[in-house]
């Protein structure tokens, strides 16, 4: 079971992680860390600008700042939040409140990322064009409902996805593809 403070991470890194690599989330969370703001009741009293300086790794960090304290303020009133309550918060698309589900929470909603999408796209399990949803209820619908299989499950096809599908149009090397493909 994690802690507040575990969980307030993990928020953080969701929506740090919007449009960057974790490499640039980690030095901002680090910055976060060393100025011991990994805290609700930290962030909603600190100054954006003073937070901006201190995501700045992160990219759009004037704009995830201002998200953060949002969200700090929207955890704060509402604990254990349902996924409509976290989609109606300004910055919070499924992916974001997927993720703060199934990783913050230990909730079972499968989290769809381009990773994801790229190797069952390129698999021809899904369309290029499906939507989240759509994409999401295949998982959910093929696999238990649990949230530390949703979370290996996902971990593995990043792994995957790092290894065989680093660039654009160079998936011939996947195993699945070589498996699945003709």
């Amino acid at each position: 079971m994690l802690n507040d403070k575990q969980r307030f991470e993990i928020i953080t890194g969701a929506i740090l992680t919007q449009n960057t690599s974790w490499k640039n989330v980690e030095k901002a969370i680090g910055n976060l860390n060393k100025a011991k703001l990994i805290d609700i009741d930290r962030i909603i009293k600190i100054k954006k600008q003073k937070l901006a300086n201190l995501i700045k790794p992160a990219g759009y960090y004037n704009q995830k700042a201002e998200r953060l304290k949002i969200i700090a303020e929207f955890i704060k009133k509402n604990p254990n939040p349902a996924r409509e309550q976290l989609l109606e918060v300004k910055g919070i698309g499924p992916e974001t409140a997927d993720s703060i589900l199934l990783y913050a929470f230990n909730r079972p909603f499968f989290v769809i990322d381009a990773y994801t999408k790229r190797i069952f796209v390129n698999l021809g399990f899904i369309d290029e064009k499906a939507d989240y949803d759509k994409i999401k209820k295949l998982f959910e619908d093929n696999l238990k409902p649990d949230p530390a299989i949703y979370q290996e499950y996902h971990a593995l096809l990043v792994e995957h996805a790092k290894r065989y599908y680093a660039k654009k149009g160079e998936y011939h090397n996947c195993p699945l593809y070589r498996r699945f493909k003709p």
